[in-house]
């Protein structure tokens, strides 16, 4: 589990980047720890990419700090790649070169080499990596980048949508592969759209919205914003249910269940109620954060 007490390796503080008039990222504020793995979520547009971009040094800060292991982004970014790895979500790889040279191409690169932790990877993502790159689907070229990135040795480890085109089973096996960075001691960014992935795996999240960080915190910091669908039957009727604060959306079924949505900072007060009715049948299913993703881009109560 990730140690707030250790100095944050990543620190984004008011983060701004114009392009001419259009002021792609507005005030984008987090950091990241060790041993720690940041969500970073929005929908396209939001300014997922144009944050990492900037993070890795290709672009520039129009305003706003952003540092790793305390450098500057775009000054140090040669001194700071050494200790960093990227996956991003679309990987284009040399044609004519086999999967295996090109894994030992993007090592080199890092000033790395084959390694057991290489055969270890591809043999986990099962890689064919004698075959040439021009063969490969989306999913092995993205398999590629990932079984360097895993045998690198780095600290700060930034995925950009890095499951694209992977079939479940290799996401699971992604999925394990970070963890295991985790309990390194590792530090990583995880930008998806896949919230499923996102909410299995985050420590904390973070929540872009138009160039806007709005919301920062571990999932259960945030449980309060979304609300828990209750599935009910009771031996007296509730007339009263629609009307008690923190309740929405009543349902009637045609089967005599009742289904209703409720704000957790209700939910005590609303199940003092049901069980007055006297309960007969009761299924609760949990807030995710998809919830609370389209509570912010479907409606106005995200502000």
């Amino acid at each position: 589990m990730m140690n707030q007490n250790n100095s944050a390796i990543l620190h984004v503080d008011h983060l701004q980047k114009n392009f001419g008039k259009l002021q792609a990222l507005k005030n984008v504020t987090f950091d990241v720890y060790p041993g720690e793995v940041f969500g970073f979520i929005g929908p396209n547009g939001a300014g997922k990419s144009t944050t990492i971009r900037t993070l890795l040094g290709i672009l520039r800060a129009s305003g706003g700090t952003a540092t790793l292991f305390g450098k500057d982004v775009y000054k140090d970014s040669v001194s700071i790649h050494k200790h960093l790895a990227y996956v991003p979500g679309d990987v284009y790889l040399w044609p004519n070169l086999t999967g295996g040279e090109i894994i030992d191409l993007f090592l080199k690169l890092g000033n790395t080499k084959h390694n057991r932790k290489t055969d270890m990877m591809i043999d986990r993502f099962k890689l064919d990596p004698t075959k040439k790159a021009r063969t490969y689907s989306k999913g092995n070229r993205q398999k590629v980048a990932l079984i360097a990135a895993f045998s690198t040795d780095a600290d700060f480890y930034i995925f950009d949508e890095p499951t694209s085109g992977l079939d479940p089973l290799n996401e699971e096996i992604f999925q394990q592969s970070v963890m295991e960075l985790k309990k390194e001691g590792k530090a990583v960014l995880l930008s998806s759209h896949i919230l499923s992935e996102v909410e299995k795996m985050c420590d904390r999240i973070g929540i872009i919205r138009s160039g806007e960080i709005v919301e920062t915190g571990s999932l259960s910091d945030m449980r309060h914003l979304t609300r828990t669908v209750i599935e009910f039957q009771t031996m007296q009727l509730t007339p009263e249910l629609q009307t008690l604060q923190g309740v929405h959306n009543v349902t009637v079924g045609t089967n005599g269940l009742t289904t209703f949505s409720v704000d957790s900072d209700q939910m005590s007060y609303v199940m003092s109620y049901l069980a007055s009715k006297q309960i007969v049948s009761l299924q609760s299913t949990p807030p995710t954060l998809e919830d609370l993703f389209m509570r912010y881009y479907n409606s106005n109560e995200g502000r």
